[in-house]
């Protein structure tokens, strides 16, 4: 009796285990296919919106198109057209696509 109720326990822990398998492997491919190339996308925008400098074309999240004049510690002063300023948070600033995709 006692070797039955131990055998019968022990498929109890293995079909736990196998009930959490499905569960573990979902979480492991949101990470892999979600969680980890958002991570790296913004990584990437912040590497980019720190290395800004003087004279760099750049969009905004709103799709203004603009040519960095001043830089200050949280804003960006853009010219936009022929004399217009207009001074944009950095993180609006965008990663240009069209840029990335140039050859360099």
């Amino acid at each position: 009796m006692n070797n039955l109720l131990i055998l019968l326990q022990s498929e109890e822990g293995s079909s736990t285990w196998m009930q959490l398998l499905p569960l573990f492997l979902i979480l492991v491919v949101f990470y892999f296919f979600f969680i980890r190339p958002q991570t790296k996308k913004n990584k990437d925008l912040k590497k980019f919106r720190e290395a800004l400098k003087k004279g760099d074309k750049v969009v905004t999240i709103g799709g203004i198109h603009g040519k960095v004049l001043e830089i200050k510690e949280s804003t960006v002063i853009l010219e936009v057209g022929n004399q217009l300023k207009m001074t944009f948070e950095k993180s609006s600033i965008a990663l240009d696509t069209q840029q990335v995709m140039q050859p360099k």
